[in-house]
């Protein structure tokens, strides 16, 4: 792997994992758009066999499935920003996830959830992985005794994300790892709201930290990617599975992906920035019943995430006096956000929840789950702070 230039994260956003001199002379890793590597003769693919016994990351490829160059460097990046040892590019976030469960988990284990996670994750968690035999519980995000209490003899893993999604609940990993590790089990958390510039989670003793790279690690709202990053011979694990599964990324997506790295530092500052200035507006708006932001000091994480986040990101969900259908009059009024279910681009999105994420579900368990119609969860792009908040005061005139 590279060596890690030092600085901080806009330089490695930049400069880390990528080797000093590329073929050609490129400034820019190419893309190496091949599924197949020739060996010279059979004394090289000897040497290779016996120098890939002894090194988890091989010095060459040998097939699209098991590695290529241009992936390397994007996995040696990601691992240089969440300082881990190693990294795994996936096709998607999902596959990060379903793959790292499916490698961790056998039958007869439990995991631990939190109940604040993506719906597609609890999803795998509470009817996929049940085939299997793996069994779990999900407790109230925050609640650290419920989660200790949760854990049993084959409990493996805790899951988590921080923040969450939609209500941005921001995890106490310090103490989420002391509990682990006294039960001697693994901590896997989901990052991707947060990304390396604002949260570390390796730093802090946790075992694996995964992002779906579609969102702010790409940035540009144009690929499909997701990484696990970690320390130590777990990442080993993941390799070898992805080799078997099959969950790779292509080249072509590996290189947005390093395009979209060079400025993660520089946009998340400005989403930041945005997220910020725009919860501020919207929870002194009359019309707003109720915003959730870690960077508020009403947000019932605001202490734990000033301590351990370097910015509040740049999700922004909040709660309209109002019904479903004037919540929706609101969304279509809105001039700059586009109405689309993802994050972490440069364009602002916007969506209802009730009617995007959780459209197909009971209204009932919807419910439960504090997804109300009146619910909205704004994605700041990096536009000027100034002309989003113009046109949210204007869309909230049709409320």
């Amino acid at each position: 792997m590279p060596e890690t230039p030092p600085g901080g994260l806009s330089t490695r956003s930049v400069h880390g994992g990528e080797p000093r001199d590329n073929p050609y002379h490129a400034l820019t890793t190419p893309i190496v758009q091949t599924s197949t590597y020739r060996f010279a003769n059979t004394a090289d693919l000897v040497q290779y066999k016996e120098e890939r016994m002894f090194w988890d990351v091989p010095q060459r490829e040998e097939y699209g499935r098991y590695g290529n160059p241009t992936v390397r460097v994007a996995e040696a990046k990601l691992a240089a920003l969440d300082e881990g040892d190693d990294a795994v590019l996936f096709a998607s976030g999902m596959a990060a996830v379903t793959n790292t469960l499916l490698t961790f988990l056998s039958v007869g284990d439990h995991l631990v959830v939190t109940d604040d996670c993506y719906r597609r994750t609890r999803q795998f968690v509470g009817s996929f992985l049940r085939r299997w035999h793996v069994e779990a519980t999900v407790v109230p995000a925050g609640d650290y005794g419920v989660l200790e209490s949760a854990i049993g003899p084959q409990t493996r893993l805790i899951f988590s994300e921080t923040p969450t999604n939609p209500f941005l609940r921001v995890l106490d990993l310090p103490r989420l790892v002391d509990i682990a590790r006294r039960h001697q089990v693994r901590t896997l958390i989901d990052s991707t709201l947060a990304t390396p510039i604002n949260l570390r989670p390796l730093a802090v003793g946790v075992d694996l930290v995964i992002h779906s790279g579609t969102k702010y690690l790409g940035g540009h709202n144009d690929l499909l990617a997701g990484v696990v990053v970690g320390k130590g011979g777990l990442t080993t694990a993941l390799h070898e599975a992805q080799g078997m599964m099959g969950d790779v990324v292509d080249p072509h997506a590996a290189y947005l992906l390093l395009r979209g790295l060079k400025t993660l530092a520089l946009r998340i500052e400005r989403q930041n920035a945005n997220g910020l200035a725009v919860a501020h507006f919207l929870e002194k708006h009359p019309r707003v019943r109720r915003v959730y932001y870690p960077g508020l000091p009403s947000h019932p994480d605001h202490a734990i995430a000033r301590e351990q986040m370097g910015g509040f990101g740049g999700v922004v969900s909040f709660e309209l006096e109002a019904d479903g259908p004037a919540t929706s009059r609101f969304v279509d009024a809105l001039r700059i956000p586009a109405i689309g279910p993802s994050f972490g681009g440069a364009e602002s999105l916007v969506e209802q929840p009730a009617l995007m994420s959780y459209y197909e579900i009971d209204p009932e368990v919807r419910l439960s789950l504090g997804i109300t119609e009146e619910l909205v969860r704004l994605a700041v792009g990096i536009e000027d702070a100034h002309d989003l908040i113009a046109d949210l005061e204007q869309a909230l005139e049709h409320v």
